[in-house]
């Protein structure tokens, strides 16, 4: 393996974890395990960034009347579910890993310090990074972008249920065709829902690139770590250029 990037920040959305099923899929889990597991040995420093959608989804209760900031510290909590049951996936596999969270709860997980960290990844430990920025009102792609820059990652991998950015749903248009390349401000301009515009903006001042891909394709990690031109590549540079749906 040649990797293109030599440590890479994977944010994981909290759907991911559910597969087909409500709460965390052990199937789906183990199978997201592997290849981060493969990458990792093959090298790679890897850092993981996960949601927790499949648990708590806080609009629903906001509209309801519920304060903004308990229903986010509520999401981040699910968060650490999230995180525990990736560990506990790559550790019965043999792939030593870390859980740090933003928010101290020391029984079941590091606290996270940046300089920690930075020696898990150097020994080649999997470092998943919980609970946020331990913030409300910042969502877990603005903890993403954080952590990469912090963790000097030269990539964000964000894995999603589709193969890249579409000029407009796939689902519903069967018309809509898939960005190979995008620049940050078109990613903002045209309203994308790539990443939030905070998280956006902060790997578009640290000129930090995305790879927005399907990792429900066995080795898709690996095919974006090695330079393969799969999903949407979101960089500085301004062109723009749109392929067919594959």
């Amino acid at each position: 393996m040649s990797p293109k990037y030599k440590r890479i920040l994977l944010k994981i959305s909290g759907e991911a974890f559910a597969g087909n099923e409500a709460g965390v899929d052990v199937d789906t889990t183990r199978a997201m395990a592997e290849q981060i597991a493969d990458v990792s040995r093959a090298g790679v420093s890897v850092a993981v960034v996960v949601g927790g959608g499949n648990i708590w989804r806080g609009k629903p209760h906001e509209d309801a009347g519920m304060d903004r900031a308990t229903a986010d510290y509520m999401g981040m909590l699910a968060t650490v579910i999230n995180a525990l049951a990736l560990q506990d996936s790559l550790e019965r596999m043999g792939m030593p890993s870390r859980v740090q969270t933003a928010i101290a709860m020391h029984q079941i997980a590091e606290p996270y310090i940046r300089r920690r960290a930075m020696r898990h990844l150097e020994k080649g430990r999997v470092v998943i990074f919980a609970a946020g920025t331990g913030n409300p009102y910042f969502t877990t792609d603005t903890t993403a972008a954080l952590r990469a820059v912090e963790i000097g990652a030269e990539a964000i991998l964000k894995a999603t249920k589709v193969d890249g950015i579409y000029t407009a749903d796939p689902k519903k248009d069967p018309t809509a065709t898939r960005f190979e390349k995008l620049a940050y401000m078109d990613v903002l301009q045209r309203g994308l829902e790539v990443m939030d515009s905070t998280a956006m903006a902060l790997c578009m001042d640290n000129n930090l690139p995305i790879v927005v891909f399907d990792m429900a394709v066995p080795g898709n990690i690996r095919r974006v770590v090695e330079g393969e031109p799969i999903g949407t590549f979101v960089c500085k540079e301004p062109q723009l250029t749109t392929g067919g749906v594959s």
